[in-house]
Formats: C-alpha cells, sequence, structure tokens
C-alpha cells in the first residue's frame, strides 16, 4: 500500500480527544471547508500512554448524530469501559457523517484494508489491536490479511472461517434497488448501497484458511448463541456456522467466546460484551 498524505489532524479543546481528517485517495483537497472525496473523518479517545485499540464498524464517532441522542450511550457504554486503559481510534468509515465520500464502486476488500491504515497512520497507531463486528469484521479478516502492524484481532458476528460470502453478495445484489430502512438510516443516498456489492464481489475467491494459517497474532471471535440474520432473501447463521467450525478456529489459535442467550444484537450492547473482549485483550496485549 502507498503511504497517504495527511491533509489535516487538529486537536480539539477536550481532555482526551483528538479529531482529524485523513486523505485516503488524492483525488480531491480540502477547498472552502468542505470535504473531499475519500476524506475520512477519525476521533482518537482515551488514555494517550494506552494500549493502540482501532474500534471498527458498526461503532464510529458521528453514531449519535445518525442515531439520535438517546442512541449516543451505546458509542459513550463502548468508550467509558475501554478509555482507562486503551487509547481508541474511531473513524466515520465508510462514507458515514462527517468523512467524505468514498465511490462506492471502489470500495473492495483492497481499498477498504488501505484506508483503515491509512486512518491508523493519521492517528499515530503504528501497531495496533483492531476490533470490528459484523461487515467491520469481515474487514477486519480483509485487514489482517494484508498487514503485519495488528497486535491482536477481535472479530464480533461473523465466522473467520466458512463466512457466508456469496450469501452476502446475493443478498446485497437484491437490496441495490430498493435498501432497507435500516440501510438508509446510514448511507447518504440510495447509489450508495453499491459499495456492499463492490465489497461482496472483492472475497468472493479470499482464500480464509491460508490467510488464517498465516495470523501470528492473539484473536478472538465472538458472537450470539442465536445469532443470525435475513436480508434480501438471504438468511446467514452466524452462529450456527462459528459452533461448526469452532475446533477448527481453536486449532488456528483463535479463542472462541460464545454468548448465552444473545443474538445478532449483541455486538451493540457494551455491558454485555466489552467485558468479555476485554478480558481477552488486557492479557494479549
Amino acid at each position: 500500500m502507498k503511504r497517504r498524505d495527511f491533509l489535516q489532524q487538529a486537536a480539539l479543546g477536550v481532555a482526551g480527544v483528538t479529531t482529524g481528517l485523513v486523505q485516503t485517495n488524492g483525488n480531491q483537497l480540502i477547498r472552502q471547508g468542505k470535504v473531499g472525496v475519500g476524506q475520512i473523518h477519525f476521533e482518537v479517545h482515551g488514555n494517550p500512554k494506552g494500549k493502540p485499540l482501532f474500534l471498527g464498524f458498526p461503532l464510529f464517532p458521528s453514531y449519535g448524530q445518525i442515531f439520535g441522542e438517546a442512541q449516543a450511550v451505546v458509542l459513550s457504554g463502548f468508550l467509558d469501559r475501554l478509555v482507562d486503559r486503551y487509547r481508541v481510534l474511531l473513524a466515520d468509515y465508510p462514507t458515514i457523517g462527517k468523512s467524505g465520500t468514498t465511490p462506492p464502486t471502489e470500495l473492495n476488500a483492497d481499498r477498504v484494508s488501505a484506508d483503515l491504515l491509512s486512518v491508523a497512520d493519521a492517528a499515530g497507531f503504528k501497531r495496533f489491536a483492531y476490533w470490528g463486528y459484523a461487515w467491520g469484521a469481515a474487514a477486519g479478516l480483509q485487514l489482517a490479511s494484508r498487514t503485519k502492524r495488528l497486535s491482536a484481532l477481535v472479530i464480533g458476528g461473523w465466522p473467520p472461517l466458512g463466512g457466508d460470502y456469496a450469501g452476502m453478495l446475493q443478498a446485497a445484489r437484491t437490496n441495490l434497488p430498493n435498501p432497507s430502512p435500516g440501510s438508509m438510516a446510514v448511507l447518504r443516498n440510495k447509489e450508495q448501497y453499491q459499495q456492499w456489492v463492490t465489497f461482496y464481489e472483492s472475497v468472493q475467491n479470499w482464500p480464509e484458511a491460508r490467510a488464517n494459517a498465516g495470523f501470528r497474532f492473539p484473536k478472538l471471535v465472538f458472537y450470539g448463541a442465536d445469532s443470525v440474520t435475513t436480508t434480501g432473501g438471504v438468511t446467514v447463521g452466524y452462529a450456527a456456522t462459528i459452533r461448526d467450525r469452532r475446533r477448527d478456529l481453536e486449532a488456528l489459535g483463535w479463542r472462541v467466546r460464545e454468548i448465552p442467550g444473545k443474538g445478532h444484537g449483541v455486538g451493540l450492547e457494551p455491558a454485555t460484551i466489552v467485558p468479555v473482549v476485554r478480558e481477552f485483550l488486557d492479557k494479549a496485549i
């Protein structure tokens, strides 16, 4: 990956929080105060001497602005339980909140991984742990297979082995003409939904077994015991897949944690999931 140019990185007047904007494609600069194509807004929270932790999608700095103040407690619930020991990086990605637009036809796995590394560079994270859930977990696996900078990897609600990439691509193509209201809560327009098609097209032949065999860092996968979703006519049983592949995952060094009585929404329950992840991270890094 070519090193990206940093256009702006400015400290806020709030103790423990910095914010910045990083250019990831060089196509357009900031002019007249407008955010250009390919620019990503990020924030760093917490202990300035803490362990670097990149907290990925579906958590991002503009969470409260997008979902409302009643939901802002979700993000603060994570941060409040992490910032004592960790320096937590969040990014409005992909094409969320205060970030500029990434052309949806460009959001393949290579671009996603390069963008995440550019944000880490801008935040001063040379080596870091990454934690993502659902699509953020799938993106984390792609990142992990393209860099040696990870100190640990936390994957939630997505199987590191046996991921249904074909099913997700089929669902994304089905949903493309008419994205669900849940998707549109995050997206800026219907055209942006193409980014999910682009991403899943790019990982259809990803050699997941070979990639996993090369992961030389501590790694955790967690999931709700009842985790399953149906979208675009495709049912994806995350829990069943991870449960079926548990022995293979553990043989590859994965720590596997099933959360009883929880579904796919457990990834946004900080009181439930942060203690599980901290038990792992506090020992791993």
